[in-house]
């Protein structure tokens, strides 16, 4: 398990780095596989915030200050709402909300699609994102919608979008990990732990130069081909659990 866990985490970390997205969903689709949902929305939530802490450290010149403050604002919002009671869906439920989301911003026209860097769009990220994340253990693919299609430079797109995650994933672990009681031996275990988070910051390191390399333009339309087919994997699996 440590070994697949260590290949997991350092590809899913990579390519995180690389489009800003997709690594989350990778990786929380691959602890779903190995663990109990709880220790994956744990393991998920510390390998993740090392993950895009080190990615925000390092692009942190392009991050939209008041784009993430806006952020927070709605993040807020979506805690104190869920806070309030404690809910672990089926993981079925989960697969087709992964798969369900990407299509439905791609389908949205333009003048339709919120974006983060827009009016009030911060904001409705951070509350829909936050929301996302502590029923399903990711919000990538809702989070993507809310940058895929917005006219700023990549570099900005992946700061950004690290700068944010963070907040949400130390919101995440202090739900499951505290309220809802994320404790056991695999969610706690020193070696799980350390091969995780120095495989995220690896993998994070290394895909520094193969975003410098990336253009606008190439970003772009890559990373949307990367939001369809995740979300097309996801609503298999999902519709097949029901099956």
């Amino acid at each position: 398990m440590l070994g697949g866990l260590a290949a997991v985490v350092l590809g899913s970390t990579f390519l995180a780095g690389v489009f800003g997205m997709a690594g989350g969903v990778i990786l929380m689709a691959a602890l779903l596989f190995m663990m109990p949902l709880v220790d994956a929305m744990v393991l998920h939530g510390m390998t993740q915030l090392v993950s895009n802490g080190w990615r925000s450290v390092l692009w942190h010149r392009y991050i939209l200050w008041p784009v993430l403050f806006r952020y927070v604002l709605g993040l807020i919002a979506a805690g104190c709402a869920f806070f309030s009671f404690i809910l672990l869906p089926d993981e079925r439920v989960i697969f087709l909300m992964l798969g369900i989301v990407p299509f439905l911003g791609l389908m949205l026209p333009q003048h339709l699609v919120p974006q983060a860097n827009k009016r009030f769009g911060a904001e409705l990220c951070g509350f829909l994102c936050t929301a996302l994340q502590l029923l399903s253990g990711v919000s990538g693919p809702l989070f993507d919608v809310f940058f895929v299609r917005a006219e700023l430079d990549r570099r900005v797109v992946v700061a950004t979008k690290s700068a944010c995650q963070v907040v949400t994933h130390l919101a995440k672990l202090v739900y499951f990990g505290l309220l809802v009681g994320g404790t056991t031996e695999i969610a706690t275990d020193p070696m799980v732990i350390g091969v995780a988070l120095f495989m995220a910051f690896a993998g994070t390191t290394l895909s520094r130069p193969f975003l410098e390399r990336l253009s606008d333009r190439a970003f772009r339309r890559i990373t949307m081909w990367i939001v369809m087919t995740i979300g097309a994997i996801y609503l298999v699996r999902g519709v097949a659990g029901f099956l």
